[in-house]
């Protein structure tokens, strides 16, 4: 009688919102799953579900975490890259899903703060003998999760381009396509999708759709480039400061552009912003 051996998928990230979502998805459809963090105590994962620690800068629990693992979601971290690249060689591992970023795509990443560290884990990966699957989001649209203190707090929103058009991406959608690659027979195995939301919409617009769901106004104010770099540099760097500024400035001379989506790659309909907004009213809740 022959035995078949049932795939297990080691996940990365696994605090992350697209992580709980690829661990819950393949959990649900009856896959082994293994969660994976620097401290695996603290994990909160669906029962029947394997943790693991794992940190990238600590290769000597490689082995342990990859020990029969078949696949792997990986969250972008250049950080001991290589070593665990050969370290899951080693482990056999055949399929790895990388969540890194549509910021790889530009005429500068290498340079690029933002893209370099997807960059660098991208092309550790393509170098090795891996099968390899790269998601490149790009902006997401939990990222408006970085407004909910100042509207909590009834306070305007200071931004210097308001216009900039982004078309944002569901965690869930993410997390949709990314359990999806992990599927055998997957037609996402060796391909490097852009994925997007559904639609365009400025950030004026987006809040204009907060501010709908919370039944409540929004104030939008316009500042300068000047000031936003004060503001935003008391909590990133200001390498990664530059670089969002001049993204979202040269986005402000159109639409952004749809790409792939759940309704592209699986057949179902892309989560919008709209649903996004409705689903977490109480994080922009009054303080």
């Amino acid at each position: 009688m022959t035995t078949t051996l049932m795939t297990t998928t080691l996940v990365t990230g696994a605090r992350g919102k697209v992580g709980c979502g690829v661990i819950a998805r393949l959990h649900a459809a009856g896959r082994s799953v293994r969660a994976a963090s620097a401290r695996p105590a603290d994990l909160t994962v669906p029962d029947g579900v394997q943790r693991a620690e794992l940190a990238l800068d600590r290769p000597e629990a490689f082995g342990a975490a990859l020990h029969g693992v078949q696949q792997v979601f990986l969250y972008p971290q250049p950080a001991g890259i290589h070593a665990f690249v050969e370290a899951a060689e080693a482990a056999g591992v055949e399929h790895v899903v990388l969540l890194s970023s549509s910021s790889v795509l530009g005429a500068d990443a290498e340079n690029d703060p933002l893209a370099s560290h997807s960059l660098l884990v991208e092309r550790a990966l393509a170098d090795s003998g891996l099968n390899c699957t790269f998601l490149r989001p790009d902006a997401f649209t939990s990222n408006s999760l970085g407004w909910a203190y100042l509207i909590g707090q009834g306070l305007p929103i200071q931004l210097a381009h308001p216009d900039a058009h982004i078309a944002p991406i569901h965690p869930d959608d993410l997390a949709d396509i990314a359990a999806e690659a992990l599927t055998d027979g997957s037609s996402l195995t060796g391909a490097a999708p852009t994925l997007t939301g559904p639609e365009s919409l400025t950030f004026r617009e987006q809040l204009a759709v907060l501010a709908q769901a919370l039944g409540r106004e929004i104030p939008v104010e316009q500042i300068s480039r000047a000031e936003a770099e004060e503001q935003m540099g008391r909590h990133m760097p200001a390498a990664v400061v530059t670089s969002l500024l001049s993204l979202w400035e040269a986005a402000t001379h159109g639409p952004a552009t749809v790409h792939d989506t759940t309704a592209t790659l699986l057949g179902r309909p892309a989560r919008t912003y709209h649903q996004w907004a409705r689903e977490n009213t109480a994080a922009f809740a009054r303080a």
